[in-house]
């Protein structure tokens, strides 16, 4: 077995008794903002990783395969995406994949955190690609449950890409109940929301389970699904909700022609096979989810290991 070229390590870990080691060459930034610890570091096998309170959120080799499933289905499901709002994605890759659907418009994005933004916009160039600077994008840093409450705006596609809801950190109440049912109500009548909702690894389904059913008692058509995501350790949910839309309806074929026919440049992840084959779940992760009797309120929030 080789020796180990580094001699600093992050451990981002996955449960109290389980972790993923990646080796650090350096540490490009790191900051405690007022809502959150935020590191930007260079590791050996998935290049720059921006890590939030601790936890991995995307690495430059494979946070291309997060972005687009968690941006994609929904907005190629929409029959013409044209005003999008964004809950968080502070990379700017979301932002990067939402703008190459030639249909869109308007995208605003609200984020709490204007630090993590910045330092995104300085150190990851790679995810938002000048996103921020397209003349489609509005950018807001507050509250996004509170924007939402007090506008009256409406809109095609709405994509949640946030952490998940640690008791201490900024998301844990845009996971409740509630706020899924302000989301639907700023939905136009054919609009999604798309979310990451957390781990389908055997040992630790909570989040996901949990999001799905509380997202299932607001809306009529709820459909998690999952990608692999090599620097995550572990497989990553995703859950797609609409009032009257199933992307599960929709062929390889259509997805592909939608593709050929919208989309700026080449996906890299996301095609007609990969739209069809991930929301095609094993036995045991329909039934763990399925079995989930938690639902998550304001008064009532579920907070994950942190």
């Amino acid at each position: 077995m080789p020796e180990p070229k580094s001699c600093k390590w992050f451990l981002d870990f996955l449960s109290p008794d389980e972790g993923h080691m990646h080796g650090i060459k350096t540490i490009l930034f790191a900051k405690q903002t007022k809502y959150q610890q935020v590191e930007i570091m260079d590791t050996g096998s998935y290049g720059r990783c921006l890590v939030l309170d601790g936890k991995l959120q995307s690495s430059e080799l494979d946070e291309f395969i997060y972005h687009e499933a968690l941006v994609h289905p929904a907005m190629l499901s929409h029959p013409d995406p044209k005003r999008i709002f964004v809950v968080g994605g502070g990379e700017g890759a979301t932002l990067r994949e939402i703008l190459r659907h030639k249909t869109v418009e308007h995208v605003l994005m609200v984020d709490i955190d204007q630090e993590v933004v910045e330092s995104c916009k300085k150190h990851l160039p790679e995810w938002h690609k000048g996103s921020f600077d397209d003349p489609r994008v509005e950018l807001k840093f507050l509250d996004a449950r509170k924007y939402l409450e007090e506008t009256k705006d409406r809109y095609d596609i709405i994509v949640i890409d946030i952490s998940e809801p640690v008791e201490e950190g900024p998301a844990y109440l845009l996971y409740t109940r509630e706020f899924y049912s302000l989301v639907q109500n700023r939905l136009t009548p054919n609009g999604l929301i798309t979310l990451q909702a957390g781990s389908t690894a055997l040992t630790s389904l909570t989040c996901l389970s949990a999001v799905y059913q509380t997202i299932k008692a607001v809306f009529p058509i709820v459909v998690p699904y999952q990608a692999c995501i090599p620097s995550f350790g572990i497989p990553w949910g995703f859950v797609v909700a609409s009032k009257f839309v199933d992307p599960r309806k929709i062929s390889i074929e259509e997805i592909n022609k939608t593709i050929s026919k919208r989309i700026r440049g080449e996906l890299r992840y996301y095609d007609g096979e990969t739209h069809t084959g991930q929301f095609l779940l094993p036995k045991h992760i329909r039934q763990g989810i399925e079995k989930e009797n938690r639902m998550i309120e304001d008064n009532h929030p579920l907070y994950t290991y942190h």
